[in-house]
């Protein structure tokens, strides 16, 4: 099933262009080579005065960091995420090496995360990205220590067949896909006024 870009006569990557975010996943494991390649894009990616606060934790279906990630997952992801053969937990350590406080670690975590997604829809796989868990129950099932929080969750795998999904779930994963237009977040000299670049 592609749900392609339908980019507005401007050209992107075509990586970015089929990047969306499914629910239904083919019951295929992902080859640890495959992971291997993800998790080495998150690791270089940018990050501000080269801290890289990025941790992650890989699960895959059966094994226990996977099912501790499900237990912190809200009821909704629970229906679908059980297709995923794979679910990381996303973690940033939020202060720098000599203990004060790091203001761009969630950026940097944003991008670790981004290229990971990348990687992964080179190597054939969808990616989808989730904020419905609870952070709290992350920390105390994975013993996060104080300066560590949990960020997000993500689910990878194979794309699957929609009709798996439960029925609130299939139009969504069957609609096109839509962005606001450009002049909407795209300003110059004051908020709100549209930049030339994108009229």
């Amino acid at each position: 099933m592609s749900k392609e870009a339908k980019t507005n006569l401007n050209e992107i990557l075509p990586l970015l262009k089929t990047r969306w975010s499914p629910r239904a996943f083919e019951d295929k494991a992902v080859e640890a080579e495959k992971l291997r390649n993800i998790l080495e894009a998150a690791r270089w990616s940018p990050s501000a005065s080269n801290i890289q606060p990025w941790i992650f934790f890989p699960g895959l279906k059966g094994d226990e960091t996977y099912e501790k990630i499900t237990a912190t997952l809200v009821e909704f992801n629970q229906m679908w995420t059980k297709f995923a053969p794979v679910l990381i937990l996303n973690c940033g350590k939020i202060t720098n090496d000599t203990g004060d406080p790091n203001g761009s670690w969630q950026y940097d975590i944003g991008q670790s995360v981004a290229h990971l997604s990348i990687q992964a829809m080179q190597e054939g796989l969808q990616v989808h990205q989730m904020s419905g868990f609870d952070a709290l129950k992350a920390a105390e099932l994975f013993a996060l220590p104080e300066d560590v929080q949990a960020v997000s969750v993500i689910a990878i795998g194979y794309l699957g067949d929609p009709s798996m999904l439960h029925p609130r779930m299939q139009k969504p994963e069957l609609a096109e896909r839509e962005r606001k237009e450009m002049d909407t977040f795209v300003f110059s000299g004051i908020y709100g006024r549209a930049s030339e670049i994108v009229e």
